[in-house]
This record gives C-alpha cells, structure tokens and sequence, in this order.
C-alpha cells in the first residue's frame, strides 16, 4: 500500500523543482524544519535522504553545524521515511532519540534514513517500536553525526 506522502513524492518530477516543492511542502507541514532548510533529495519506503547547507542559521559559537540543528535534520530524514513506510492503518510519533557526534560538521550535510529491513505492521495490534537509524555526513562522506530515532507505531 503506497502512502499519501510517498504517492506526492512520485507525483512530483524526478528533478531539483520536484525536490524543492515536495521540501516546501513538508516545511509548511511541520515549519520547525525549515530552520535548517532542508531538501528532500530521495524517498522511498524504507529510506528518505535529506540534504541542508551550512549557513549562518545553523551555526554554533565555534561556526560548525550546531549538534541540534543537525539532530532536526535528523528528525526531517526520519520523519520523511516514516510518512513513506508507515501505512494509513497505522500511526507513529517519535519516542525516542540517541545520538553521538562523531565529529565537526563543518560543510552542508545529507541524512539518510533507512530501515534494516521491510516494515511488516501486518501483526502490530498494540503498538510496537520501530528503529530507524540516520547516518549524517558531510561532503566528504564521513559520518559527522549518527542518531537512532525510535517510533512508537500503533494501529490507526
């Protein structure tokens, strides 16, 4: 069953306009992340990458990537993933959050969210949680910030 989310997504087309609308969207949706001016750059269900440029909003006292603003973006791959996995019958919300900072984050960054493996809800009838690791690297690939963000997902 493909998601109202993911079904926008395909809509849209398979270029920078299509990923800039979709983003828009999604700002407009939850406007917390806009605050670190997110691209939605893939998504599918199961995995959602996100890019942000390092600018001035996001900055620290030392100007790196400040650790929360790239824990929102964290939550924009996360969140994205789950609006494209999660089925209608179902809800989720966030529950949790670990992160390690593995290192300064001092260009643009791109989150991809992504499940191990298929989500099967088929026998989900209290709820259960769901991890979705986010690996956030900068332009040189390295792996700046690593969170494990758990979902709590319940029958609609």
């Amino acid at each position: 069953m493909t998601t109202a989310t993911y079904r926008s997504w395909q809509r849209l087309p398979h270029n920078s306009l299509g990923s800039a609308l979709f983003s828009l969207g999604m700002c407009l949706r939850v406007p917390y992340f806009a605050t670190v001016l997110p691209r939605v750059t893939a998504l599918q269900p199961g995995r959602c990458e996100v890019r942000a440029p390092k600018w001035w909003g996001v900055h620290n006292h030392i100007g790196t990537f400040h650790a929360i603003a790239a824990c929102n973006l964290a939550e924009a791959a996360m969140g994205m993933l789950a609006e494209a996995t999660v089925p209608a019958t179902h809800r989720w919300i966030p529950k949790a959050m670990n992160v390690r900072y593995l290192a300064k984050a001092t260009t643009g960054l791109t989150a991809v969210a992504e499940l191990p493996g298929p989500l099967d809800l088929a026998a989900v009838t209290e709820g259960t949680d769901v991890l979705v690791p986010v690996a956030i690297r900068d332009k040189a690939g390295i792996e700046v910030v690593h969170a494990d963000i758990t979902i709590w997902v319940t029958p609609a």
